[in-house]
C-alpha cells in the first residue's frame, strides 16, 4: 500500500471519528437545549401580537376602568385605601376656618380598629362655638366624601360676656368621630370631587327664648323708654332721650332694642317696638304740649 492510499485512509478515519462525536454530542447531549429553545420559539409564535390589536385591548381596559371609576365617583360616600392620620386634622382645620372667633376646635387622635371589611381611626373632637360653628362641624363630617361617622358626643350651652358687654350664646361639645379607610382601592375612585359641605343656616336650639342679658347700647341709638316726643317735622320725628341727646328719626329707624314703626301726624304720636330679651313691646310716644 502506497503512503499517499495510506494517509488518505488515516485522515478520512479521523473525519469519520469527528463527524460520529459531533452527532453524539448534539443529538445526544445538546437534545435537551434543542427541545428547550423549540419550546420557547414555539411559545415565542403563539405569543406575537399585533401592535395595533394591542392598542385597541389597552383602549377597551381604559375604557372600563374609566367606566367603573365613574360608578364610583358617584356614589354619595368613598372609602379610601390606607388613608394617612393627618388628612383628618387638615379636613377638620379647614372646615372651622370659617367658624365664629370665638370658637376653638380641639382634635385627638385615639386609636385604630378594625370593622368586618374595614379599618378605621378614631378621634376625639372637643371645643366651644356657636350653635352654627357645631352644625358646620358635625355637617361636614358626616357629609364628608370619604367615608367618616360621629360615633358619640355631649353637647351643652352656657353664655359669655364679652369686653364690650355683649352676650353671645356659645355651646361646648365632645364627640368622637371615625374615619374609615380599606386595604385596597376598590370602594374609592381614582379622582376624588368633595360633597358640598356648606350646610344651610339653623336655628340656634340653645338660644334662650327670654333673656335677662341685653346688648349694651354700643351704636348710641336712641333709648325708647325716658324718651320725649318734642316735635313733628316733615321729614321726621324730633325726640330727646332721658340724657338731653336729640334725635331725628322717620319711620323703619332703628332705635335701641328695636324700630321706629309709625309716625302718626294725625293724632301726633310715633310707635316703637322693642325686643327685650325676647320680650315684644310696642311703646307709643305722645307729642307733649303746653297748656
Amino acid at each position: 500500500m502506497s503512503l499517499k492510499i495510506k494517509n488518505t485512509l488515516i485522515l478520512t478515519s479521523i473525519l469519520l471519528l469527528i463527524a460520529i462525536a459531533g452527532g453524539v454530542y448534539s443529538f445526544v447531549f445538546q437534545k435537551g437545549k434543542l427541545d428547550e429553545l423549540s419550546s420557547k420559539k414555539e411559545k415565542l409564535e403563539r405569543e406575537k401580537y399585533d401592535p395595533v390589536d394591542l392598542q385597541n385591548r389597552l383602549n377597551d381596559v381604559k375604557f372600563k376602568a374609566a367606566e367603573l371609576d365613574s360608578i364610583l365617583a358617584a356614589r354619595k360616600f368613598n372609602i379610601p385605601k390606607a388613608v394617612a392620620q393627618t388628612k383628618f386634622f387638615n379636613f377638620i382645620n379647614k372646615t372651622s376656618f370659617s367658624f365664629s372667633p370665638e370658637a376653638t376646635v380641639n382634635i385627638e387622635y385615639a386609636d385604630s380598629k378594625t370593622d368586618k371589611d374595614f379599618n378605621y381611626f378614631t378621634y376625639k373632637i372637643s371645643g366651644t362655638g356657636e350653635y352654627n360653628d357645631l352644625y358646620k362641624l358635625i355637617y361636614a363630617i358626616e357629609q364628608s366624601k370619604e367615608l367618616k361617622k360621629i360615633s358619640k358626643g355631649t353637647i351643652n350651652s352656657y353664655l359669655s360676656v364679652d369686653d364690650e358687654g355683649i352676650p353671645h350664646y356659645m355651646v361646648n361639645f365632645a364627640f368622637e368621630a371615625q374615619t374609615y379607610f380599606a386595604n385596597d382601592d376598590r370602594f374609592s375612585s381614582a379622582t376624588l370631587v368633595e360633597n358640598n359641605l356648606t350646610p344651610a343656616q339653623k336655628y340656634d336650639i340653645f338660644y334662650p327664648l327670654i333673656r335677662n342679658e341685653l346688648p349694651p347700647n354700643l351704636d348710641g341709638l336712641l333709648e325708647v323708654e325716658g324718651a320725649k316726643l318734642l316735635a313733628l317735622l316733615p321729614e321726621g320725628a324730633y325726640l330727646s332721650d332721658s340724657k338731653g341727646n336729640s334725635f331725628v328719626l322717620w319711620e323703619g329707624d332703628k332705635v335701641y332694642l328695636g324700630y321706629l314703626t309709625k309716625i302718626d301726624y294725625d293724632k301726633n304720636r310715633v310707635s316703637f317696638i322693642l325686643n327685650k330679651g325676647g320680650i315684644i313691646e310696642k311703646i307709643n310716644l305722645q307729642l307733649e304740649t303746653e297748656e
